[in-house]
């Protein structure tokens, strides 16, 4: 596998797909339904958080500056957050559509592809776990795989982007001070990952055939809101519980 097998296009589908999504779920919920996978958070404030990220996003696709404190405030205090949470991924799917292949911005993963197509990929993700999240809210449970929309590509796409970008960052939590591989292996297809945990960051290696000493089996859908902490379907080693992912 390379570090994506996704057009853009697919991406930026991906991304309207899950923004389709979560506006649909948030209208069902109410704003101010509590979300069950963010415990903490209404549907309100995963609207305002959404649109602050895709904002961010944008701006550092074109070079502006944006306070995300900011603007996650703006979201909070909108009078229509839904139809302001539009606006932002509209701004941001033109901002990556217009950019130039070779767009000089940050990326912040390991193995990330270039920045245009990093951006998209992201966006991608990022609205699609958001999206459940709203789903969540409406279902008053952690969804399922069957529950969403989400394809089989777009699922292993994400289980990659987190896999190979995420965990191997120093500043990842997931550890184990005895040394584990983890091995990733959807159901019927030759593609998977084993994830090496110790004392220091993860290695994640991409293979046809998996093995390690904690193996993680299912749909891709299942293993992509499981490793997202997103779903129940597939049962988790102890370490991954301290594993969660900041939004940047």
């Amino acid at each position: 596998m390379v570090a994506t097998a996704l057009t853009l296009t697919e991406h930026l589908e991906g991304l309207r797909t899950a923004h389709l999504g979560f506006v649909r779920a948030a209208e069902r919920a109410g704003l101010k339904a509590m979300v069950p996978t963010t415990p903490a958070w209404t549907v309100r404030k995963l609207v305002a958080h959404q649109g602050m990220v895709h904002r961010w996003a944008a701006g550092i696709i074109t070079g502006q500056q944006v306070d995300p404190d900011a603007v996650q405030d703006q979201g909070q205090v909108s009078p229509d957050p839904l139809e302001w949470l539009t606006d932002g991924v509209v701004d941001l799917a033109a901002a990556i559509s217009s950019a130039p292949d070779d767009l000089d911005a940050l990326v912040f993963l390991a193995d990330a592809p270039p920045a245009k197509r990093f951006w998209a990929r992201r966006q991608c993700h990022e609205t699609t776990i958001h999206a459940v999240d709203a789903l969540a809210a409406a279902l008053g449970r952690y969804p399922r795989a069957a529950d969403t929309w989400i394809t089989d590509e777009v699922a292993l796409d994400g289980i990659d982007e987190l896999l190979t970008g995420f965990l191997p960052r120093p500043r990842s939590r997931l550890r184990s001070e005895e040394s584990l591989t983890i091995a990733v292996a959807p159901t019927g297809l030759a593609v998977g990952w084993e994830v090496r945990v110790s004392a220091e960051p993860p290695v994640t290696v991409r293979t046809p055939e998996p093995r390690g000493d904690v193996l993680l089996s299912g749909s891709p859908g299942a293993l992509y809101l499981t490793l997202w902490n997103r779903s129940d379907e597939v049962k988790l080693p102890d370490a991954w519980a301290d594993s969660a992912i900041t939004w940047n």
